[in-house]
């Protein structure tokens, strides 16, 4: 069941590491990966101290965070990222939705931040249509060229992300960031004299050590449990069909701790520079997650479809809201589904994947809008349902996260004939059987109406 140790793989990056990558048995470019990141990290330490707002001017943190993350992505993809230095020059003379780059994956975080970027552009020159949020994330002012190359950039985020709003970003470079959230709560009742000065250094050593436990997960079970083994003849024609099931939770289970590492360590990170600070949780701690990008426990414990995907990728879901689904003119959640499935490439898995999630959306909206409220009635049928729908939940997750993984036509459809299409007949007979609620969607409010048609109305 385990597979055999991976050969390092060539790498268009650099080929110091090359002799670390032979010892461990790890392809080259991931080993690259984690050591910019971790270079970033103790570099995020350093930016705040030494070159943090009081001590250096923004046109130099600018700067230092620009050219360092250049550097990150020469280590990391060698000259190859001269293309995407290119596109990110040429689109800040054209500053508008049709010029997104091509999709690859050192291109992902730079495509989200310039269509961020020029939507809150163009929200900056209508604000009368805006909803509250658009409002306030519009940007009024077009960036100086430094500006626009910090923002996507810096070495915080290019090598694996997350994206952010750019007047988050350009607060955090001048210093207002942390005092702008500061301020939302009155620190006179709590018996401060004056502002704290929170410190993320408790939020970076608890997620380096999610980091690290992610690392040994990923070690140790990952490659122990490959989703290959799912659609292996042998395993298909000796395995009852409630066994593969179970396998197959256990084999997507085994590929989530990269993605846990990679996310973490990413947001550790920002976190480090001083980037990340969210505001005062109802306790009264310091939240340091405006940049997080998965919940493991909301996502472990998710009992709709909708839940788990609201945790996961989250500032990537953020970014599809913000460009997509608030601006779609109809079937919002359709072409968001679509949207997301264009920017992770063009390997057929991935619009399996997606067009499974649309079903599976839909077919999990009818069922909660029809039955949930039968089950709400005492405590032991809540239970009850808790329990069925995190059951469905995590299945369906697998169900359609698999040619996610596989990425080619061939493998994905002997994985759903192996599974006898289940997912996709019931979510067609749900669809079918169970009335639909009609769901108004307007594209823009002006902000006296965004409370009473928010985004969430379109996705109940």
């Amino acid at each position: 069941m385990a597979e055999a140790p991976a050969a390092p793989h060539r790498t268009t990056g650099s080929t110091l590491l090359h002799p670390l990558s032979a010892l461990l048995g790890i392809p080259l470019d991931q080993i690259n990966f984690v050591a910019c990141q971790l270079f970033a990290l103790l570099a995020a330490f350093w930016f705040r101290i030494y070159l943090g707002p009081s001590h250096a001017s923004s046109a130099v943190r600018h700067a230092f965070a620009t050219l360092f993350g250049i550097y990150f992505a020469v280590f990391c993809f060698g000259w190859y990222s001269i293309h995407l230095f290119v596109l990110v020059l040429m689109n800040y003379g054209i500053m508008n939705m049709a010029s997104i780059p091509n999709i690859h994956s050192p291109l992902m975080i730079i495509t989200q931040k310039i269509t961020t970027l020029a939507c809150q552009l163009h929200d900056g020159r209508q604000a009368e249509e805006l909803t509250a949020e658009q409002n306030r994330l519009a940007v009024k002012t077009r960036p100086s060229l430094l500006e626009y190359l910090s923002y996507l950039l810096n070495f915080m985020s290019i090598i694996a992300g997350p994206c952010s709003n750019y007047k988050d970003y350009i607060a955090f470079i001048e210093g207002r960031h942390v005092h702008m959230k500061l301020l939302e709560v009155n620190w006179k009742q709590k018996g401060y004299d004056r502002l704290p000065d929170p410190s993320p250094t408790g939020a970076v050593m608890y997620k380096l050590c999610i980091t690290l436990i992610s690392l040994v997960l990923f070690l140790t079970l990952t490659k122990n449990f490959p989703m290959a083994y799912i659609i292996d003849n042998e395993f298909l024609e000796k395995t009852p069909f409630l066994t593969r099931l179970g396998y197959l939770y256990v084999v997507t289970q085994s590929a989530k701790p990269k993605y846990y590492f990679a996310w973490t360590l990413a947001d550790a990170v920002n976190n480090a520079a001083g980037y990340g600070f969210s505001g005062v949780d109802e306790r009264g701690a310091f939240r340091w997650d405006l940049l997080s990008n998965l919940n493991i426990w909301n996502i472990e414990t998710a009992t709709s479809f909708k839940m788990y995907i609201e945790n996961w990728n989250i500032q990537t879901a953020a970014w599809l809201k913000r460009v997509c689904y608030d601006r779609a003119p109809w079937y919002p959640t359709a072409l968001t589904f679509v949207l997301s499935a264009l920017w992770h490439g063009i390997y057929p898995g991935y619009y399996f994947t997606f067009l499974t999630g649309i079903l599976i959306t839909l077919a999990a909206r009818a069922i909660r809008n029809n039955c949930r409220h039968y089950f709400l009635s005492s405590a032991p049928l809540k239970m009850a349902y808790d329990v069925a729908t995190w059951v469905v939940t995590q299945l369906a997750v697998c169900y359609t996260v698999a040619p996610f993984v596989m990425l080619a036509v061939e493998p994905t459809i002997k994985f759903y004939k192996s599974m006898y299409f289940h997912m996709h007949i019931l979510s067609i007979l749900v669809l079918l059987l169970l009335p639909i609620r009609p769901q108004t969607h307007s594209v823009r409010k002006p902000q006296n109406q965004a409370n009473q048609n928010s985004v969430k109305s379109k996705d109940k």
